[in-house]
């Protein structure tokens, strides 16, 4: 059985930069009741931006909160925070393809799964534990579903 579950590594860093930005939206609303040293404009525009950011990340951050387990020719995805648990049968794995980037001399890779009842899923190898383990699976039990992709 291999067990794809998010990195926490990832997740760490991530609640890092949320908590700073959450403190930076206080500090300036704190500095617009107390002391107004910007025009409203400013104020205006700053926190809607950086409201903007910590919705946006902490959307990332919950949208990528699940946990895929692959074995027994069964593929069973679970979304903790819906409550929710799909169990796919391999024959069911429409098609699969695997895309590889290279930035900053880093190799970044994910994998999208999609199903006949038209859900899809995503697992990259910087975000999720067993990845490798997870595209091994797929290229021994669904090879045929597998999308090859050209290079330019």
């Amino acid at each position: 059985m291999v067990v794809i579950k998010p990195k926490i590594s990832t997740y760490v860093s991530l609640s890092l930069i949320l908590i700073i930005l959450i403190t930076g939206l206080v500090l300036l609303m704190r500095d617009f009741a107390y002391k107004g040293s910007f025009g409203i404009w400013f104020y205006l525009i700053a926190c809607s931006l950086i409201t903007l950011v910590i919705l946006m990340l902490l959307v990332k951050m919950l949208a990528g909160w699940r946990f895929i387990t692959a074995g027994k020719d069964h593929i069973i995805v679970r979304l903790p925070l819906k409550g929710l648990t799909k169990t796919y049968p391999v024959s069911e794995v429409l098609a699969w393809e695997e895309e590889t980037v290279m930035a900053n001399k880093k190799e970044f890779r994910q994998v999208t799964i999609a199903f006949l009842d038209k859900n899809s899923i995503a697992v990259s190898n910087h975000e999720h534990e067993s990845y490798t383990e997870l595209v091994n699976y797929l290229k021994k039990k669904a090879s045929k579903q597998m999308i090859k992709t050209k290079k330019a």
